[in-house]
């Protein structure tokens, strides 16, 4: 996530970035419970970053607000502030969670 913005000179959403990646894998590995998961990384404007993670689940992620004693379960509240936009795409084998990072300008 860090090189492909950096490549990018989007070196200002590395940290939210990497975050919203870790979290997305987590969540993904944590409930989906499959082999494998997919993540893509797609620049759909010059200062926007779109993260992806596809899994083999059909069932939606549902934000929640965790206690203050909970372990856990902050994770797409924190995706939810860090994203200008997140979502979950419904595929025909599995699903798609995005988030989609704005950096300063939109060249």
């Amino acid at each position: 996530m860090r090189v492909a913005l950096a490549v990018w000179g989007l070196d200002d959403l590395a940290d939210d970035g990497a975050l919203i990646v870790s979290e997305l894998v987590s969540n993904a590995v944590r409930h989906a419970r499959r082999g494998s998961i997919r993540l893509t990384v797609d620049r759909p404007g010059a200062a926007r970053v779109c993260i992806g993670v596809v899994d083999f689940s059909k069932v939606p992620p549902v934000p929640k607000e965790p206690d203050d004693e909970d372990d856990g379960g902050r994770g797409l509240v924190l995706v939810n502030e860090l994203a200008v936009h997140w979502g979950t795409e419904l595929l025909p084998w599995d699903k798609r969670v995005w988030a989609e990072l704005q950096g300063g300008e939109d060249a």
